[in-house]
């Protein structure tokens, strides 16, 4: 099974709230957004994004240039009906994040939360990271969450690799600078707990 169908099955079998990584808000994105204080018209991509509301929340609080990549068009079918004709205020990519060509230098906000800690093989690292150099503006905002080094090992039956911010730091490069970190206790749908580093780089060329 491609890495597509997987992820479309996983969307077309589960309500978008019976998921282990579902947010009634991404309070914690969010809020790192809100923290920057960009013009509104600035360019986000959210790598990833399934069916978080995130994007919702970015329209509501006025973002006016938002792209939302994610590998599963079954996913990405279900956040534009949730939103409605505000869903025409999207861009809509149906895309594998290490294979997609993006514009050069495009976006002044790269946010991921939950793709990275996915690509256990180092070509697929390596491609991300290319990407995200390629496509974020010098001086950009890079914001990933991935399950912190005592998180879970696993996700949706697949293996995961678990971070903390220095090994990230380490995995992406000296293009990138970190500015801030925090461990998020994120609650489950279940009632379980998993560990998330959230980690803002800037991209220093």
């Amino acid at each position: 099974m491609s890495k597509r169908e997987h992820w479309d099955a996983v969307y077309s079998r589960k309500a978008p709230d019976s998921v282990s990584w579902f947010q009634e808000h991404a309070a914690s994105s969010l809020n790192l957004i809100e923290s920057l204080n960009l013009d509104k018209h600035k360019p986000i991509i959210d790598i990833g994004a399934g069916v978080s509301t995130l994007v919702d929340d970015l329209i509501l609080n006025g973002y006016l240039d938002l792209t939302v990549l994610d590998i599963s068009v079954t996913a990405l079918e279900i956040a534009k009906r949730r939103n409605g004709l505000n869903s025409n205020r999207v861009k809509w990519q149906a895309a594998d994040v290490t294979k997609v060509k993006l514009p050069k230098h495009q976006f002044e906000v790269w946010h991921d939360r939950a793709v990275f800690h996915f690509l256990t093989k180092l070509d697929e690292r390596k491609a991300y990271i290319r990407n995200m150099l390629y496509s974020v503006k010098p001086f950009g905002h890079i914001l990933i969450a991935t399950f912190a080094d005592d998180g879970p090992t696993e996700c949706s039956n697949l293996p995961v690799i678990r971070y903390s911010a220095n090994s990230l730091q380490a995995e992406l490069g000296e293009n990138f600078l970190l500015k801030l970190h925090f461990i998020e206790n994120h609650r489950t749908p279940f009632g379980t707990s998993q560990k998330f580093a959230f980690c803002h780089f800037i991209k220093i060329i």
